[in-house]
């Protein structure tokens, strides 16, 4: 029938397209050489510059005085040291950063709260806003969640002595990364971008990104590239493309990391993972043809679209949802040399660039046995939100910057849950689909197709079950 082949062909050239995203995988973990440096000596260079502490927040009662303390802790000459606190709160988190605040300037430390008059340009508009008034010639940056070592700026600092560097960006590593399956499948999806993907960049001379927090910039790449712009939800990964168009060179620093919270609920999750979504695609119609006329080689060129683009595949991998349950009552068409070696190319290369990262890290093999199969889980049922965040990225305006609850020490549950948008659960729909998909293939005797069919199932019930339990709860206000 028409209506078949019509739906086999798409089916191929989905799969054909997610291919290469695939191939790009296998690329990355070819090139990838782990260079982590354990620290020794003194890494101080003969002068220390001025380093202003940048600290963003808002209406982070939760995690603000654990973030204050953990770098009034930062092991650095304190004259050379300026800490900022930009507070843009409007709750009671601005009488806890006032209170840690003045234990800071008593301790003798050159720490102030700067206040605007309103919060234009968000997360940005405050780091400019703060940038007016720093002192520093290096700005480092760390989010309310992250608590740094105290050897975090004498670690990274004199990657400065060369004056090319523009900035320089550590690890994160996942304070509650064992808490839950949720938090371990976040972690390992994290770990795969900045043990393998930031490594090969960064030693291949390629584009990568200041990550938002958790790295250091040198103010004078900052203003060439033309400053802080909001104009993107993912203003640090627009920043970092045009500091490098204008010529300034990236290090980073995998040896050198800084402990951070990752969500601990679906919700809050979501809503990070559509901001960071919605921004790169605002970014690649911000900056696409920019770097394509830019006179630099061509794989860095290749490598900013792969980059940039890289959150299309949510749309292709919910088309493919649609359709792979469709072609199971075709698979004697699908047996093929080349439609075996694509969908390995597209499942394999996801299992052994995770693995990789995980492996490299030290977790063990039965660790990695339940992590690894969570991360892909969660990235194929977080498809349906994600291609949302995609398609607001290419056809609406800049939106509000919605900031990511943090838990912190909290008991309470209700004080860093994120609002919940959508439809409660949709994915359980597509949950039911490969159900019933499953009992086809049991059917027909198509054991090959199970595997794949299981995973899908259980990325899209886990998270629409994730998802409607915490609508239920906020519709409680438990």
């Amino acid at each position: 029938m028409l209506t078949e082949s019509f739906v086999a062909d798409l089916y191929l050239i989905t799969l054909g397209l997610l291919g290469f995203y695939g191939a790009h995988r296998v690329w990355m973990i070819h090139r990838f050489r782990w260079e982590f440096r354990t620290r020794g000596g003194d890494p101080s260079p003969p002068r220390l510059p001025l380093v202003t502490v940048q600290l963003p927040l808002y209406n982070e009662r939760t995690v603000a005085a654990r973030l204050i303390r953990s770098v009034g802790a930062l092991d650095y000459p304190p004259e050379l040291l300026e800490i900022q606190v930009l507070d843009d709160s409007t709750d009671e988190t601005a009488g806890i950063v006032e209170s840690e605040v003045e234990a800071l300037r008593k301790r003798g430390i050159r720490a102030t709260v700067i206040r605007r008059p309103d919060r234009s340009g968000f997360k940005a508009g405050a780091l400019d806003y703060g940038m007016a008034r720093a002192a520093g010639e290096l700005l480092c940056i760390f989010d309310a969640d992250f608590t740094p070592w105290t050897d975090f700026l004498k670690s990274l600092v004199p990657s400065f002595e060369d004056e090319s560097v523009g900035m320089v960006q550590a690890r994160w590593d996942h304070k509650n990364r064992d808490e839950s399956t949720l938090t371990r499948a976040q972690s390992t999806l994290l770990d795969g971008h900045f043990v393998i993907e930031h490594s090969v960049r960064a030693q291949s001379g390629l584009f990568f990104n200041f990550n938002g927090t958790a790295g250091i910039w040198r103010r004078a790449a900052i203003e060439e590239a033309g400053g802080w712009q909001h104009d993107t939800l993912t203003e640090d990964l627009d920043l970092s493309y045009r500091a490098q168009l204008a010529g300034w060179r990236f290090l980073y620093v995998p040896s050198v990391s800084a402990p951070a919270e990752v969500p601990p609920g679906i919700s809050a999750f979501k809503s990070q993972q559509h901001r960071w979504a919605k921004g790169s695609v605002q970014v690649a119609r911000k900056l696409g043809w920019r770097i394509l006329r830019a006179p630099v080689p061509l794989r860095n060129k290749l490598e900013a679209a792969a980059h940039l683009t890289g959150n299309t595949g949510y749309p292709l991998i919910l088309l493919l949802s649609f359709l792979l349950p469709l072609s199971i009552t075709q698979h004697t068409r699908f047996g093929g040399v080349w439609h075996l070696g694509i969908f390995a190319l597209c499942t394999l290369s996801v299992i052994v660039f995770y693995d990789t990262s995980q492996r490299v890290l030290g977790r063990r093999r039965r660790s990695r046995w339940i992590d690894v199969p969570a991360a892909m889980s969660l990235g194929i049922g977080m498809c349906v939100a994600q291609t949302r965040a995609v398609l607001e990225g290419l056809f609406q305006n800049t939106g509000e910057f919605v900031r990511t609850p943090k838990r912190g020490e909290s008991a309470c549950t209700q004080a860093y849950r994120a609002t919940f948008h959508g439809i409660p659960g949709v994915e359980l729909l597509l949950a039911v689909w490969f159900a019933m998909a499953v009992v086809r293939a049991l059917q027909l005797h198509v054991w090959g197709s199970l595997p794949f069919l299981l995973l899908f199932f259980w990325g899209f019930a886990w998270v629409g079950g994730l998802s409607l339990r915490d609508w239920w709860r906020d519709l409680r206000g438990a």
